[in-house]
C-alpha cells in the first residue's frame, strides 16, 4: 500500500533530525524547540492572539490585506481605494524574512548570534523583573517538594530571592555572601536555581550562545549532592538539565555520562570536579554562575584549596554565591580570596542578629569625659587609616543628633590634623602624611538604612538609646564588602546600656570588654 503524504513528511522530518544531531553544528533540544516553534509561527497568514487559527475574509477585507485587524477610524480597508475605486485593490509587499541564526563553521557548540540590541551586545542585559518562567520554575520544584516539606518554603523566603535576583541579573553581576545555619536551606536554593533557569531562558530567547555548563554548584558529599539534584529534577521537563558527580559512581560511569549530553547544571563535590576537569571530561572555563554550598564545612574538610583551584579553572568572570554558616573572622581570608568584586550580603528575615552581622568586628572604647570624645575619635579614625590597605578611608561617624555632629566636626578641625572642610554636604577629609579619611557625620535622628550599608567602617561617638538602634548599625553596615569595623565610644552615661550592650557582644561572638561587665547589674 502506497505511503500517504503525511508519512513521508514524517519520514523526512525525522531523517533532517537526525542528521542534525549528529552533525558538528547541532543545537541544543531547547534551541531546535523555539527554531521549529518560530517555523510553525511562519507558516501561513494568521492573528498573533489566536494561536495556530487562521484569519479568514470578510467581506470589509475581501483579500484578507489586514489579516483579521479591524479597520481603524477614518482609514479605508485598502490603502489603494484611495487612489481609485475602479483599480482593484494590490497585495502588500512582504517584507524580506529576517536572517536565521546560522551555524558556526567551528566545531561543539559554537553557534553564531542573532542580532539583537546593542545594549546586548555590548554585555549590559538588564532586567526590570523576573519573567514568568521564574515563577513557573518555582512552582514545579514547590509541587515536586510538597509532600515532604513543612510549609512553602519558596514563597516564604521570596524576598530574598528578589535580592538574589537582582543580584544576578545586574550588569555586571554583584556576587553574593550569605551567612546560616548549614548549608543553602531548600528554599534559598531553589531560588538560586530557578534564578539561573530565568537568566538561561532570556539569553537563549535573545539568540545569545549559553555555554554548557551555566551554573556549578558545589557541594561538601554526596549525599548534598543527591539533596540539590532532586530539586533541580523537576526542571527537567522545561529544558534544563543537570548532573551530579560525585564518589558514589565510578569515574568511568560519569564521563561516558557527560559525552552523551550537555547539562546546564553541574552539580558536584570538588575532588571529583577537578578529577573530571584534570581528564578533560569537561570544560568549566565558561561558566557563568558558581555556588559554594556550605563555607565552613570545606575549611573543617581542609579542602579550601580546591575551591581556590576550581575558580582558577574559571576563565569567565563567573558570578559566585557563598553560603556561609559561621561567623568565625577566620573565614574571611577565604571569602576574600573567592570574592574579588562587588558582593552584596543576604540574609533572611529570621535570621539572628550573629548571623546579620557577620564579620562584622565591634570595638568598645571607653572614655571618661564629653570633653575628651572628640580627642578618641581622631585617635580611632588614626588607627583606622594605620590599618586600612588603601591610602583613601571611607568612615561614617554617628552622633546623638545634628548638633552634636557639628560640634564633633568643629572639634576635630581644631585637632592637631589637616581638615578640608566640606560641611554643606555633611561631610569632611581629614590630611595625614598616611593618607586621606573620607568622613560623613550623621545624627541618629537623619540616619537612614542607605547610609550604613554603603560603609565599611563605622563610629558611633554617642551611643544609642535604644540598644535596638544599635543592632540596626551592625547589622545593616558593609553590606557590599566582606568585613567591617563598628567603633563604639562607652561613656559613663552609658550605664544604662551595659547590659544589653554585652548581650549583643556575647551573642555576636565579640568579646565583652572588662569595664562593661563592671557596669553589668
Amino acid at each position: 500500500m502506497a505511503k500517504g503524504d503525511d508519512a513521508l513528511a514524517r519520514k523526512r522530518g525525522k531523517v533532517r533530525r537526525k542528521r542534525m544531531r549528529s552533525s558538528e553544528n547541532a543545537v541544543s533540544t531547547r534551541v531546535a524547540a523555539i527554531i521549529a516553534s518560530k517555523r510553525r509561527r511562519k507558516t501561513g497568514k494568521r492573528r498573533g492572539c489566536e494561536g495556530m487559527c487562521f484569519s479568514l475574509p470578510s467581506p470589509e477585507d475581501p483579500f484578507n490585506d489586514r489579516h483579521g485587524k479591524k479597520k481603524k477610524d477614518g482609514a479605508s480597508p485598502n490603502p489603494d481605494a484611495a487612489i481609485s475605486d475602479d483599480e482593484p485593490p494590490k497585495k502588500k509587499l512582504k517584507p524580506p524574512p529576517k536572517e536565521k541564526a546560522a551555524a558556526a563553521a567551528g566545531g561543539g557548540r559554537g553557534r553564531r548570534k542573532n542580532p539583537v540590541a546593542p545594549e546586548l551586545e555590548a554585555g549590559e542585559e538588564k532586567y526590570d523583573r523576573p519573567s514568568k518562567f521564574l515563577v513557573v520554575c518555582l512552582n514545579a520544584i514547590r509541587d515536586a517538594a510538597a509532600a515532604g516539606v513543612d510549609g512553602d518554603l519558596v514563597h516564604e523566603d521570596a524576598s530574598w530571592g528578589l535580592e538574589f535576583w537582582k543580584c544576578c541579573s545586574a550588569s555586571p553581576p554583584s556576587d553574593v555572601l550569605h551567612a546560616g545555619e548549614g548549608c543553602a536551606p531548600p528554599g534559598l536554593a531553589a531560588w538560586l536555581i530557578s534564578a539561573a533557569c530565568d537568566i538561561v531562558a532570556r539569553k537563549e530567547k535573545l539568540g545569545v550562545v549559553v555555554p554548557c555548563p551555566f551554573l556549578l554548584y558545589i557541594v561538601p558529599s554526596q549525599e548534598r549532592a543527591l539533596e540539590v539534584r532532586l530539586i533541580c529534577k523537576p526542571l527537567k521537563s522545561l529544558g534544563i538539565h543537570s548532573v551530579s558527580l560525585h564518589p558514589g559512581a565510578s569515574v568511568e560511569h560519569q564521563i561516558s555520562g557527560l559525552k552523551s549530553c550537555e547539562p546546564e547544571f553541574l552539580i558536584s563535590t570538588p575532588e571529583r570536579l577537578l578529577e573530571l576537569v584534570s581528564r578533560k571530561a569537561i570544560d568549566i572555563s565558561n561558566v557563568s554562575m558558581m555556588a559554594i554550598d556550605g563555607l565552613k564545612t570545606f575549611m573543617d574538610l581542609n579542602i579550601s584549596d580546591k575551591l581556590y583551584s576550581i575558580k582558577g579553572a574559571i576563565s569567565s568572570d563567573a558570578q559566585i554565591t557563598i553560603f556561609n554558616d559561621t561567623c568565625d573572622q577566620s573565614a574571611v581570608p577565604v571569602v576574600k580570596s573567592l570574592l574579588r568584586g562587588r558582593i552584596t550580603k543576604l540574609s533572611v528575615n529570621d535570621c539572628s542578629l550573629n548571623h546579620r552581622s557577620a564579620f562584622i568586628a565591634q570595638h568598645i572604647h571607653f572614655c571618661p569625659s564629653e570633653e575628651k570624645k572628640a580627642t578618641q575619635v581622631k585617635e580611632i579614625l588614626e588607627h583606622v587609616l594605620d590599618s586600612s590597605a588603601s591610602k583613601t578611608a571611607k568612615v561614617l561617624l554617628v552622633a546623638a543628633d545634628d548638633h552634636e555632629a557639628q560640634n564633633l566636626a568643629s572639634s576635630l578641625k581644631l585637632q592637631t590634623c589637616a581638615v578640608i572642610d566640606d560641611t554643606h554636604r555633611g561631610t569632611f577629609t581629614i590630611c595625614s602624611s598616611k593618607g586621606l579619611i573620607n568622613v560623613l557625620v550623621k545624627g541618629q535622628d537623619s540616619l537612614a538604612k542607605s547610609d550604613i550599608e554603603e560603609f565599611e567602617i563605622v563610629v558611633v561617638s554617642d551611643l544609642p538609646r535604644s540598644i535596638d538602634d544599635y543592632k540596626e548599625i551592625i547589622s545593616g553596615m558593609s553590606r557590599h564588602a566582606v568585613s567591617g569595623e563598628v567603633h563604639v565610644i562607652f561613656s559613663n552615661d552609658d550605664a544604662a546600656l551595659a547590659d544589653p550592650l554585652a548581650d549583643v557582644l556575647s551573642k555576636c561572638g565579640q568579646m565583652v570588654p572588662k569595664f562593661v561587665r563592671k557596669l553589668c547589674g
